[in-house]
């Protein structure tokens, strides 16, 4: 296996990883989470009155994966382009199939705010302007895969073009940016160091682009969030992340808590994973966000093989075909 392939599939799978890890921990507080499983180490199954995950087994991924899995095949079938209507009509069959299968893991209130206007007739261009949730960040890694992060300009173009019908917003489009940039530069070699410096250039771009909404600028927080954690306990960081970066889904908080756990965990993609799980709130994408980001770098070799065992066997994961077809675009 050659060092970008495994770079590029340690992205894709650590994103499974802290999707699957934060898991049974979404939506809860970070109190509830102490309080529960003390300190989360491994995969658990969800609890029955969790309202988003309840009845999931241990090791499940949920939307964070199913959809970067989608995006993945939509840049690939398109031999690098994002046709914004099929991307929007996958979505709805894709929340279809959960609703058959009984699934409290829905689209999130940006996305099916955006299609249900396309579904109504709104242009697709039109559909995604007030979306500021982080959906756009959480599905956006295989964009970061497929293409070089330089130029930035037409870097940027295919990130918006994963985001418009859904996140066409300053907002919704930092938020993907700083992480699409983050996997491009760790899949194309780059350091953990390189990659947060890609995501803060790319944040700091995105934001120009798509539709103006008030928020705290996403470039500058990342930075910022990595400095309230510098040197702290791990018990003490993840409280301050809780407390003033936020772990919501809107993209200013959990964009750049994902980049503070990382931090945190020096780039280690099970010990971000793990971070993330601990934090509740929105833990599942700002897991999938760190997992991909440092897996991006410690490459699939650098995560563990029984771990990766299990996300394959528990939701027949092969990410294998799709990411050589994704190389194959840079």
């Amino acid at each position: 296996m050659t060092d970008r392939l495994d770079r590029a599939l340690g992205a894709y799978y650590g994103l499974a990883l802290g999707d699957a890890l934060g898991m049974p921990t979404q939506v809860m507080s970070r109190e509830d989470v102490v309080r529960v499983y003390g300190r989360l180490t491994g995969f658990r199954p969800a609890l029955p009155d969790n309202p988003v995950s309840a009845g999931m087994p241990a090791g499940s991924v949920t939307d964070d994966t199913d959809q970067a899995v989608i995006v993945g095949r939509l840049i690939a079938e398109g031999r690098g382009r994002i046709d914004p209507l099929r991307l929007a009509h996958d979505l709805l069959d894709w929340e279809k199939e959960m609703k058959a299968k009984g699934s409290f893991d829905l689209l999130g209130p940006s996305t099916k705010a955006a299609l249900d206007a396309v579904a109504a007739g709104v242009p697709a261009r039109e559909a995604g302007r007030n979306g500021t949730t982080n959906g756009a960040a959480m599905r956006v890694t295989p964009v970061g895969i497929a293409f070089d992060v330089q130029p930035l300009d037409v870097f940027l173009d295919h990130v918006v073009e994963s985001c418009q019908v859904t996140h066409d917003t300053g907002l919704g489009i930092a938020g993907a940016a700083a992480v699409a940039a983050a996997v491009s530069t760790g899949v194309g070699g780059g350091s953990l160091d390189d990659a947060v410096a890609a995501a803060v250039d790319a944040a700091r771009a995105g934001a120009r682009r798509g539709h103006w909404v008030a928020g705290a600028d996403i470039s500058a927080r990342i930075t910022w969030a990595r400095d309230l954690v510098r040197d702290l306990p791990e018990t003490e960081a993840l409280d301050r992340i809780v407390a003033l970066v936020g772990t919501s889904v809107a993209s200013q908080e959990s964009v750049p808590a994902a980049f503070a756990v990382l931090a945190v965990a020096d780039g280690d993609p099970w010990q971000a994973a793990l971070l993330a799980a601990n934090l509740g709130g929105d833990s599942d994408t700002i897991g999938a966000i760190a997992g991909a980001v440092a897996g991006s770098v410690a490459g699939l070799s650098g995560l563990p093989a029984e771990a990766v065992d299990t996300l394959r066997s528990v939701n027949s994961l092969d990410l294998e075909t799709l990411t050589t077809r994704l190389l194959a675009l840079r």
